[in-house]
């Protein structure tokens, strides 16, 4: 009788521990031994864009056991004579089974690399290659193209700014002119017009938004225009929040500068989480992609045998769009936005949440064209793929 009681005992445990099991999270595919490589368009701690993807290449090691090796400063100006599609052979000499290109700048490079290579995966952030439904669509059975929905990210970097707005006067203080670049500063735009109306109840007529484009994506000397100078320039004209769409933080900067000899100036950085620190007085928040969860959902499917070439538009995770573990945009609060402008900023990240589109007519183009007529949804083309800026806006629409 006992024996059969301690028989029962053991089924019982075992049975349990099966149902635990079954009802458990997978353990993470084992990466150890598959190393990949990031070509990255800046340095690796520019406090931006090239940060952020080294950043979640640590999160891919951490969570995959893989091995991250990098080479950044993949540009002309500091890398003249040399190709990114070069740089990545020489991470495949290193061992990368995986490359990522970073920047919309790679994009070419990437797909000659990409068809060259068929036994390498390739990631490719920010680019369309892969989309079915995109105008450059190409069979790349090696490709992945990755990219965080950060109109999102950019409308409540807008609505922020027009929120804290004392002159109604924002500045976007621009890189290069795409169509990725166009759409972004478009979002800003949008999330400014609709809290400046909704919520502050005043006429879209009075406010300003005007974009200045550097050229490319940081400084660079003798060949861009001068962020530095172009931030103060908009100080200077009265613009008293400077939205950042550049990978570096020279837009804080200039507003820390200004803020210290008393004028009422705040700014909005880009790309990375830990913006802000150098300009916290002055920073009203920061809209900043988290790519460490799509890197290690891909770099798995590479790991494990499951990869296929897929498009990926990847939006907040809404019930927590800070979740560093499941979003792909999130927008992190600064120390200088009021606690009532950041209750409202709460009010639009829900609204958002809830379905709140802004990318809905009427809404024209700059040139007076009609780009969506009334009541019209603007589908992922339209937006991914915008032709011009909107109206309503002050800038260029194209490179001169």
């Amino acid at each position: 009788m006992l024996r059969k009681s301690i028989y029962i005992m053991i089924f019982v445990l075992l049975l349990a521990a099966m149902l635990l099991s079954a009802c458990s999270p997978k353990a993470s595919t084992s990466g150890e031994g598959f190393t990949f490589g990031i070509l990255m368009v800046g340095p690796y701690n520019d406090h931006g864009w090239s940060q952020a993807h080294y950043e979640a290449g640590l999160y891919v090691e951490e969570k995959l056991g893989a091995k991250m090796i990098y080479i950044d400063k993949v540009n002309t100006a500091d890398r003249p004579g040399t190709t990114p599609d070069q740089l990545a052979d020489e991470l495949v000499a290193q061992g990368a089974k995986l490359v990522i290109f970073n920047s919309d700048d790679m994009k070419d490079a990437s797909t000659e690399f990409a068809k060259a290579n068929p036994d390498i995966k390739v990631i490719m952030a920010s680019g369309d290659q892969v989309w079915k439904d995109g105008r450059d669509y190409e069979v790349m059975d090696n490709m992945v193209n990755l990219m965080g929905k950060m109109t999102y990210g950019k409308m409540i970097a807008g609505c922020t700014a027009a929120l804290t707005s004392k002159t109604g006067k924002i500045g976007y203080l621009g890189p290069l002119i795409n169509d990725e670049t166009r759409r972004l500063a478009a979002s800003a735009f949008l999330g400014a017009k609709y809290c400046w109306t909704e919520y502050l109840g005043k006429d879209a007529a009075d406010l300003s938004f005007k974009v200045t484009w550097i050229g490319f994506w940081f400084n660079i000397p003798g060949v861009t225009s001068d962020p530095t100078q172009v931030a103060d320039d908009f100080i200077a004209s009265g613009y008293d929040v400077i939205i950042s769409g550049i990978d570096t933080t020279e837009g804080l900067a200039e507003a820390k500068k200004a803020a210290a000899s008393g004028q009422a100036v705040w700014a909005i950085p880009y790309d990375f989480i830990g913006s802000c620190e150098e300009g916290k007085e002055v920073c009203l928040g920061v809209p900043y992609f988290n790519w460490g969860p799509a890197y290690v959902e891909t770099i798995s499917s590479a790991i494990d045998g499951t990869w296929k070439s897929n498009f990926q538009w990847n939006e907040p995770y809404w019930a927590n769009i800070n979740d560093l573990d499941k979003t792909a945009v999130g927008f992190v609060k600064g120390d200088a936005l009021s606690s009532g402008a950041g209750e409202q900023v709460d009010k639009f990240i829900k609204e958002l949440a809830d379905g709140l589109n802004l990318w809905v007519g009427p809404l024209g183009l700059q040139d007076g064209t009609v780009y969506l007529a009334g009541g019209v949804v603007a589908t992922d083309q339209q937006i991914w793929y915008l032709p011009q800026l909107l109206e309503g806006m002050e800038g260029q629409s194209v490179s001169q």
